[in-house]
């Protein structure tokens, strides 16, 4: 989660404002040898793969900010978020898949960096690589579960998320439900936000909003990212060389590279993503095929779907994009994600209005983006000039769902009025938005662009 801070200095190195300000950026990165002495890798594909890393680093967040945003506790000295982003050859392209902590995985041979005993091949979940062996041995393990030939490393902390989201002036997320977390304090109503650093690391930390855990935080870390993206690249922070210096310096204080990835290789990559936008990145995480899959000595995991991830690890060596195939949409226009799934929600439709007619149009756009409608809509017994939401306070997270496909309605709470959400048309009543839910128990790949998911222009 924190790895998308480091995106960000890649992003912003498109500024191509000169060796001299990329050169400071290049000293004040502390520098591993992630690939020393390594053998039988993957053969090198098209393009360029980055590790990110995120690390749970704490050392120089404020008491203040430690109990504001929950971040107590010590240290564990371990990754919890992993992704590959594939910069394409021709530079026009990024495609960000999130490796989930807990995948199985087979990790090779190596001495613990910890005890200094050999260990051979054994399994393990996938963060355990950094604990056991650091930077040099998750390369190895995610190239062993990938073939995909790692060409540099990137990791980062607490600090430098929160920095680096503050000297943007923030970053835009919408959700459609309201995200309430107790364990980082997260808590967000329905609509569009402003996060800064502190709100914005709750928001990518968050695992118990839903029912999703991991996978759901997953989702909602690429949203931020491709939102940090928009904000990079449309602030006019690339173009102003005292706010691009200003940003690289908060991101140098706990960022760690391989020590091929320097000024030289920045400036490159920057100048060729002067136009990148969220339209030019992809996201999606590895396909999943069992969830709790049980390991003797490890517990229970998530194990791959191996032949789903051989086609992904597949494209991204051969340097293809993942949604080739699809077209292009704009900032969410396409379904929205409702926590509820609407074949669950029963709905009776009123007509508000004196338009004949409407109440059977709504109802039929509500039960065709799949929400259970009783087909018998019925005259309100008066005009009002709003859309209406009636229901019960106990299925109040039906009612977000439905909201979500009723932009500008009015949730009313109703107690006692049961299961049965009842929408009363109103004058202002525009269209029914497509709905989409994704059940946390049976999870599907999925790729989305960047532009699909951040906040519509006038959000």
């Amino acid at each position: 989660m924190r790895a998308v801070t480091t995106l960000s200095v890649v992003v912003l190195a498109s500024a191509g404002i000169g060796h001299a300000v990329v050169s400071s950026l290049d000293a004040g990165i502390a520098r591993i040898d992630a690939f020393k002495d390594m053998k039988n890798r993957p053969q090198a594909g098209h393009g360029m793969n980055v590790l990110l890393v995120g690390t749970d680093g704490r050392d120089k967040i404020s008491e203040q900010d430690r109990r504001a945003y929950r971040l107590g506790g010590q240290p564990c000295h371990c990754t919890d978020t992993m992704m590959i982003v594939h910069i394409s050859e021709d530079r026009e392209r990024a495609t960000v898949v999130s490796l989930p902590r807990d995948s199985y995985a087979e990790m090779p041979a190596h001495v613990d960096q910890n005890s200094g005993q050999r260990h051979g091949p054994h399994p393990v979940k996938l963060n355990a690589a950094y604990a056991e062996g650091g930077p040099q041995l998750t390369i190895r393990t995610v190239e062993n579960m990938t073939h995909v030939k790692i060409d540099h490393y990137l990791e980062v902390d607490f600090t430098s998320f929160m920095k680096t989201v503050d000297v943007l002036g923030g970053v835009k997320v919408c959700t459609p439900t309201p995200l309430k977390d107790r364990y980082t304090g997260l808590d967000l109503a329905a609509g569009t936000h402003t996060l800064l650093g502190g709100q914005a690391l709750q928001y990518v930390r968050a695992r118990h909003v839903d029912g999703a855990s991991d996978l759901g935080r997953m989702k909602r870390q690429q949203r931020f990212l491709a939102a940090l993206i928009e904000k990079a690249t449309s602030s006019g922070v690339l173009l102003n060389p005292m706010r691009f210096r200003d940003v690289t310096r908060a991101v140098l204080g706990s960022v760690r590279a391989d020590a091929g990835f320097g000024t030289d290789e920045l400036l490159d990559l920057g100048r060729a993503m002067r136009t990148f936008s969220p339209s030019s990145s992809e996201f999606t995480t590895v396909p999943i095929g069992q969830l709790n899959y049980q390991v003797k000595g490890v517990g229970s995991v998530l194990k791959w779907d191996q032949a789903k991830a051989d086609r992904l690890f597949g494209a991204l060596r051969e340097d293809k994009p993942l949604t080739a195939d699809r077209p292009r949409r704009g900032p969410a226009s396409g379904p929205v994600p409702v926590e509820v799934a609407p074949d669950t929600i029963r709905v009776q439709v009123a007509n508000g209005t004196g338009t004949i007619g409407l109440g059977k149009r709504v109802d039929a756009a509500l039960a065709a983006t799949g929400f259970a409608t009783t087909r018998r809509p019925v005259t309100a017994p008066a005009h009002v000039p709003h859309t209406v939401i009636f229901y019960d306070p106990r299925w109040d997270r039906s009612a977000q769902s439905l909201a979500a496909a009723l932009p500008g309605s009015e949730l009313r709470p109703a107690p006692g009025q049961g299961p049965l959400l009842k929408v009363t048309a109103g004058a202002d009543f525009q269209t029914v938005r497509k709905v989409r839910f994704d059940d946390p128990g049976r999870p599907e790949q999925s790729v989305v662009r960047g532009s699909e998911v951040v906040c519509s222009r006038d959000a």
